[in-house]
């Protein structure tokens, strides 16, 4: 049965029934799960919107309108949920795979022969279909976990490179940090410049030539005394962008090795990694222009630092 692109108008007879159901109809869809799967692939629009999974349930009225694309670009494949060798894939389809970095596992390969990675992982996921390997669009640093984005083809990775060139997705982190932030939210501004034999972001001034602005904006969520979970939106996506422009203010990460200025050296909470999470991030689809989200919870040592904290006593922002 061929549905893709077909639309259907709801009749008072049809009225106060769930969309699932009504789209699960001999001559629609047929079945619940093939509904499930279209509201998964975003293939469902209900007056003209796209649906969603969340959407299933909500009640239809006469003269609603009910459309099903199912070859829409960018929708075929999606899994979300599936584990390739324990990484989590947020969403695949035939141009983009998103993925949920666990700490500790390189986004990209460090040179030849280089260890276990997010590429080699998604390398050897996408070679059981065809032999091919994914495109880098961007990365986050080993001991940082949350969202990455690869690309299946060179001409979508170039599509989101670019927007994130113009500053255009939206990329929240979360992080926990030494002492307490005043004002409670605020803009991070500096001029870094890159020290390749110290592998690491200097803080400079316009008289340097490779000095690049980084424009944070960040808000504190959660407070205990001498730390905070704070939320920070990138404008800028310059390496290590967070770490050190919270470490010069002096409230370094916990768990930083890194990047240590000033008043961060001093004691307090401790961590086997730097504490911070790529948790939101929203873009464009390189094909057909639909903006994606994705989320990410806290990983569990991070959940696990929070709660430790907040048994000494907790302070919302």
């Amino acid at each position: 049965m061929k549905t893709s692109g077909r639309q259907w108008t709801v009749t008072s007879e049809e009225q106060g029934l769930r969309l699932d159901r009504y789209l699960a109809a001999p001559g629609r869809l047929g079945s619940r799960g093939r509904v499930r799967a279209a509201l998964e692939r975003g293939q469902v629009f209900f007056n003209d919107a796209e649906a969603s999974l969340s959407d299933a349930g909500a009640r239809i009225a006469s003269g609603d309108t009910v459309r099903v694309w199912l070859d829409r670009p960018g929708s075929s494949r999606r899994k979300a949920g599936f584990e390739a060798s324990g990484l989590h894939i947020l969403y695949e389809d035939e141009t983009l795979l998103v993925v949920n970095k666990p700490a500790g596992l390189l986004a990209v390969p460090l040179g030849r022969g280089a260890s276990r990675s997010v590429f080699s992982l998604l390398a050897d996921h996408l070679g059981t279909g065809g032999h091919r390997t994914p495109f880098v669009v961007h990365r986050i640093d080993r001991d940082t976990s949350g969202i990455v984005v690869f690309a299946k083809t060179a001409s979508a990775q170039q599509a989101i490179k670019d927007q994130f060139a113009r500053h255009e997705p939206e990329r929240v982190y979360w992080a926990i940090v030494h002492g307490t932030l005043r004002p409670a939210r605020g803009t991070w501004r500096d001029r870094l410049a890159w020290d390749a034999d110290a592998v690491r972001q200097t803080v400079t001034d316009a008289r340097n030539p490779k000095g690049v602005e980084a424009v944070s904006e960040y808000q504190v969520l959660e407070t205990f005394g001498d730390a905070a979970l704070i939320e920070v939106r990138l404008h800028t996506g310059k390496r290590n962008q967070i770490r050190i422009q919270a470490a010069v203010r002096g409230h370094a990460l916990i768990g930083e090795r890194q990047y240590l200025a000033g008043p961060s050296k001093r004691t307090g909470p401790t961590h086997s990694r730097q504490a911070l999470h790529a948790h939101r991030l929203s873009f464009a689809h390189p094909i057909d222009g639909r903006l994606l989200k994705f989320e990410a919870p806290l990983p569990d040592d991070l959940s696990d630092v929070l709660r430790r904290l907040r048994r000494q006593g907790t302070k919302r922002a």
